[in-house]
């Protein structure tokens, strides 16, 4: 944003380039993801790479709106921080195809762990970056890990890649499919459904949403906020680690929205805590549990569909939760602009995740993974 504009673009501009930015990530995951198992994982993160590279490199060294679009478009390059590329499915569709169904999830939750501490010391350096030297070092910093990236997916073991079905089966025909789904189309339509309404009720207290609620309800000065939702994302990024034994135990789609259900109660009584401390610590206690679905359900979505799938079920699941999250803020902001209303987004998200929990159980307790049916 403070790049877009030191550049001479309006916020006008800078507006519709990041809303086409986020566009542009997600058609080009939507297709590089439903394509990966048929094309082959290897290459399409190849090609992943060199758009994110080439985008940060035009970036860099051009002020032309329209290359700026463009580079926007079809780089991949998340104007919101959090993963919205092709990346992170097709990763998770890999790592499933080389460690044992029984690992998985405790797999994804160090996959979980490590990126959260990446995406924070990213921050971190970015911003130290822009104030020792410019915002195009930062830039150029991007296209660099770009080609970083590049270099490291061609090493990547053929062991990732997906066994190719017979031809004319009907394994073979899901995978020549729009969305490269086929046996599978009921189960990751249902779950992109369920996924989307969750994400579009997290939309409502993203993080910058409820920091602001803090500073408006308590005055609680940035430097404090700060230090705050630090603690809460290292209590998030530590719960994860716990959901693989939980899954062992109970199953994952019971450690999904048993661990869930409490998480959404405590995050609708934030609002109601009558000073700091209180809402601090319903607020750390609500994050000590709140990531325990993230590894679960990742790893769920991989278990009950084709290895074959796994890409682009990640894929469209991962698409539906980008455009749920895409659709609140615009909500939550209008609420936020009353202040008697303030504290509506937290009641509105913690009652529509919690329809959400109800829903996924109902629909997908009986549906076990094959570890679990083993």
């Amino acid at each position: 944003m403070f790049y877009l504009t030191s550049l001479g673009l309006s916020a006008s501009q800078t507006g519709l380039l990041l809303t086409l930015t986020l566009a542009g990530d997600t058609v080009v995951s939507l297709y590089l993801t439903t394509r990966a198992d048929r094309i082959g994982r290897r290459r399409m993160l190849i090609i992943g790479a060199a758009l994110m590279a080439a985008a940060g490199l035009i970036f860099a060294y051009t002020r032309d709106v329209l290359f700026l679009i463009l580079a926007g478009t079809i780089g991949v390059i998340s104007p919101s921080g959090n993963e919205v590329g092709p990346f992170l499915s097709i990763e998770q569709a890999a790592l499933s195809q080389v460690v044992p169904a029984r690992s998985r999830t405790a797999v994804f939750a160090w996959y979980t762990l490590v990126g959260s501490v990446a995406t924070a010391a990213g921050s971190l350096s970015g911003g130290v970056l822009a104030q020792l030297e410019s915002y195009r070092a930062v830039v150029l910093l991007y296209a660099a890990f770009g080609v970083l990236l590049l270099f490291l997916f061609t090493r990547l073991s053929p062991a990732a890649e997906v066994r190719m079905p017979d031809a004319g089966s009907a394994a073979a025909a899901a995978m020549q499919t729009l969305l490269g789904i086929g046996n599978s189309r009921d189960v990751v339509l249902k779950l992109s459904g369920l996924f989307a309404l969750d994400s579009f009720a997290g939309g409502f207290v993203v993080q910058s949403f409820a920091a602001y609620w803090f500073y408006l309800r308590f005055g609680v000065d940035p430097r404090t906020l700060g230090a705050i939702f630090f603690g809460a994302n290292v209590l998030a990024g530590m719960s994860a680690l716990l959901a693989s034994r939980l899954a062992a135990r109970f199953g994952l789609v019971r450690t999904m929205v048993f661990t869930h259900l409490p998480s959404n109660l405590l995050l609708i009584l934030v609002p109601l805590m009558p000073n700091l401390p209180l809402a601090i610590l319903v607020l750390f206690a609500r994050f000590s549990i709140s990531q325990m679905d993230v590894p679960t359900r990742q790893s769920y979505t991989m278990a009950v569909v084709a290895p074959e799938e796994r890409s682009a079920a990640a894929g469209i699941t991962g698409v539906a939760r980008t455009t749920g999250a895409a659709m609140a803020p615009m909500f939550a902001g209008l609420l936020f602009a009353r202040p008697a209303l303030i504290s509506v987004p937290f009641f509105i998200a913690g009652t529509l995740k919690v329809v959400y929990d109800l829903l996924l159980y109902r629909g997908f307790v009986a549906r076990h993974p094959p570890e679990e049916t083993a």
